[in-house]
């Protein structure tokens, strides 16, 4: 037996404009995406990413090319094992593209640890983004004949050394807008979701609420002005709301100038590079907002990564439990995330 594996999940992206159509298509055939039976989402997912990759390939373009996440992700697994110590190795697995599950499953089959600890780069809970990979896993897993005894780590929406890295983040941009703090306006963006899906019992929203409402508390700004909104709507769905844009068309309506946290993301991307630095900047000039920043994402934030190297020991150590069917995952020892056992995956 060796040591301990952490394996890090998040959504993945194309490693060269090629890649963007074949990523698309993953995507939507994704059935936690496209609630479809098989056939019919196969089929709707070669019309929407043949339709959608010229259009994704001109916003790859404008960052380079490529999707950073990868080399992120890999940062942060590198910062994580810095942080556990020598008894854990951490390895990378995305959902939409290399490397997926099936891969670095193989790859800790011949690692041979004596416990797995599973962590989506997911803060916030959602059946389409946390359950979608982790099932992955659990398939792939099953594959290889991963047989050990494997923890997960569900959410963590108000993890301490989550909302610190975060209050820091935003305390040092809220910093340089000093003299115009009381036309400032704080916009807590996170990935939006159909309104089906929350209904539905998906608790993400609920705790992208949560996790802003403690940064918020953590800051200690009499009278901030601060609001949740939601960006990167597609299709023709009713999603949650406010939008983004919305939001920052009302700032303009109303003279605000703009500190814009990407609340949900953990690692640079498309949603943050593209669309909260350049479209919702140019928007925000057209709207008449006197001054728009952004705060950078988390990455290898030194609070964030002790986080999540915490609640990797906690995991570590037992079986944990199952929480998904609670509206917050309440860890066990209180420490704002959850742990639950495999079994749900199966």
């Amino acid at each position: 037996m060796a040591g301990r594996a952490l394996v890090l999940f998040n959504l993945g992206g194309p490693d060269q404009l090629s890649s963007v159509r074949p990523f698309l298509f993953n995507l939507f055939n994704d059935r936690a995406i496209l609630n479809l039976p098989l056939l019919a989402r196969w089929c709707l997912a070669q019309i929407i990413s043949w339709h959608r990759a010229p259009f994704a390939r001109y916003n790859y373009r404008k960052i380079g090319g490529a999707s950073p996440l990868l080399t992120e992700t890999q940062a942060q697994a590198l910062a994580l094992e810095a942080e556990l110590g020598a008894e854990w190795r951490v390895f990378v697995a995305m959902r939409y593209w290399h490397p997926f599950s099936a891969e670095t499953a193989l790859t800790i089959k011949g690692y041979d640890p004596d416990h797995i600890v599973l962590l989506p780069l997911y803060p916030q809970y959602s059946t389409t983004t946390t359950f979608s990979s982790l099932s992955d896993w659990g398939e792939a897993a099953a594959a290889v004949g991963l047989d050990q005894p494997t923890s997960i780590i569900g959410c963590y929406p108000k993890a301490p050394g989550f909302i610190k890295a975060h209050a820091c983040r935003l305390r040092t941009v809220l910093t340089q807008t000093e003299t115009e703090r009381d036309t400032t306006r704080v916009l807590f963006s996170a990935h939006g979701l159909p309104k089906k899906v929350v209904a539905n019992g998906d608790p993400y929203e609920w705790q992208v609420q949560e996790t802003a409402a403690a940064v918020a508390q953590e800051i200690a700004v009499s009278a901030l002005d601060w609001r949740v909104c939601y960006q990167s709507q597609v299709g023709p769905l009713e999603w949650i709301g406010p939008s983004t844009e919305q939001e920052v068309r009302r700032a303009g309506a109303e003279g605000k100038s703009l500190v814009v946290v990407p609340i949900a993301f953990v690692s640079e991307h498309s949603e943050t590079l593209v669309e909260l630095d350049i479209d919702y900047r140019r928007i925000a000039a057209e709207s008449g907002v006197p001054n728009y920043r952004r705060v950078p994402a988390l990455g290898i934030a030194p609070d964030f990564i002790r986080e999540l190297a915490n609640l990797a020991r906690v995991a570590g150590q037992n079986n944990g439990h199952t929480c998904l069917e609670k509206r917050i995952c309440p860890n066990m020892f209180n420490r704002g995330g959850c742990s639950f056992t495999a079994d749900r995956l199966r």
